[in-house]
């Protein structure tokens, strides 16, 4: 058996380099930049206003409180994308609003609340407090200069990127194409939610799962209806999916008994089964291959198995498929409220709950069959075999889900 990390090691250099392809902002947000993006402006553009007030000189209001106020002439007015074309000299000021321009001559801006008027007197405002220099100003290029990074590629663009990239001009960048990923679960027990199910069967969960896990990475997932424990059925499927996607990711049929048809399937198909079997626990029995540059993921047909190994196992592979530098779960430390043990042989994955607090509970009950404390846990702890970490341990927290 493969150890984890060997296993990713070996799918990711079999991924092949991302596919270019150019998307307007709007639809980029959890897309992977191919290109690197830097600013063709400063950031601000121009000297402007932090809030509402009065451009002034600060010299002219050093001296000024509320029971000395600086009474100054008022020479103009100024919003948001207008400029104000006159300068301003000792003892005038501008009406300014938030994000105004600055104009010539001022050094500081007066918040309007410190500010008095008189009615009678329209030209001129009463100063009740004095101002440092360059006070109440945003200055050009204070939050980025012309020519600065502003994303690298490899980077998955979140909000905070795109609308770093917009308040810049830009409008559209070049990202990884998103892989369609062809979904397949075998078994003759499976029937698809809303059916009637009659005597031995089940419903069939994995594709629902593992399709959100899929989004999850920028991927788009094509579901196949589930295929029976039947040679000709399991080998038509998978050459389907082939036709039709860039990757295969089936569930069930992929380890040793006399119903697990996935690998002589695709064997006979012409693919190559690169490795079978990781000493990770849930998820032994993970298969992984290639049919010319297309992937097959041959995941466990238990439920928590699969969406364990492909979070594990796949879901890097799609990142870098679309050329995402960090391909790892984010994860982060917490503290153990309770106590972990693995007294087996293979590394295992423990579904957990962390909390905003850092605190790490079990999800409830670890069989691989069992997706209760699949839904009810956000991240998994890494436990060594023969292993006990006591109550009060820091672990670190591979999270997949808030």
């Amino acid at each position: 058996m493969l150890e984890l990390e060997e296993a990713v090691v070996r799918i990711l250099a079999a991924v092949p380099s991302a596919r270019r392809e150019t998307v307007s902002l709007e639809d980029a947000n959890g897309r992977v930049l191919l290109e690197p993006v830097s600013s063709p402006i400063d950031l601000p553009a121009f000297d402007n206003s932090a809030m509402d007030g009065y451009a002034l000189r600060a010299e002219d209001v050093v001296a000024a409180k509320v029971d000395a106020p600086i009474r100054l002439h008022l020479i103009g007015r100024v919003v948001a994308g207008e400029t104000f074309q006159d300068e301003v000299k000792r003892g005038t000021c501008v009406r300014l609003f938030t994000g105004s321009p600055m104009p010539k001559g001022a050094d500081s801006v007066v918040m309007q609340e410190d500010i008095r008027s008189e009615p009678d007197k329209p030209g001129e405002i009463i100063v009740l407090e004095a101002v440092r220099a360059w006070e109440n100003v945003r200055f050009r290029g204070e939050d980025v200069r012309s020519g600065t990074c502003l994303a690298k590629a490899g980077q998955i663009l979140n909000a905070g990127r795109l609308s770093l990239l917009a308040a810049t001009g830009a409008h559209e960048v070049t990202v990884g194409r998103q892989p369609n990923v062809g979904l397949i679960s075998t078994g003759s027990e499976l029937k698809e939610p809303g059916q009637r199910l009659g005597p031995g069967q089940i419903y069939e969960s994995n594709r629902i799962g593992l399709g959100a896990l899929i989004r999850d990475t920028g991927s788009k997932p094509s579901i196949f209806p589930p295929v029976p424990d039947k040679p000709e059925a399991t080998e038509q499927a998978i050459l389907q999916a082939f036709k039709e996607c860039d990757i295969v990711v089936t569930t069930g049929g992929a380890s040793v008994g006399e119903l697990d048809l996935v690998r002589s399937s695709f064997a006979r198909l012409g693919g190559e089964i690169e490795f079978w079997k990781v000493a990770i626990k849930p998820g032994r029995p993970f298969m992984f291959g290639r049919l010319g540059t297309q992937l097959l993921f041959g995941l466990p047909g238990n439920p928590v198995s699969a969406l364990v190994t492909f979070l594990l196992l796949v879901r890097p592979a799609l990142l870098r498929m679309q050329g995402a530098n960090e391909v790892e779960l984010p994860a982060v430390m917490g503290i153990l409220a309770e106590g972990l043990s693995n007294p087996g042989s293979r590394r295992h994955f423990v579904r957990v709950s962390i909390d905003a607090a850092g605190k790490v509970s079990l999800a409830g009950s670890q069989a691989s069959h069992l997706l209760l404390s699949f839904a009810a846990a956000n991240g998994l702890v890494d436990v060594p075999p023969l292993c006990s970490l006591a109550v009060g341990s820091s672990v670190l927290v591979k999270r997949w889900a808030l």
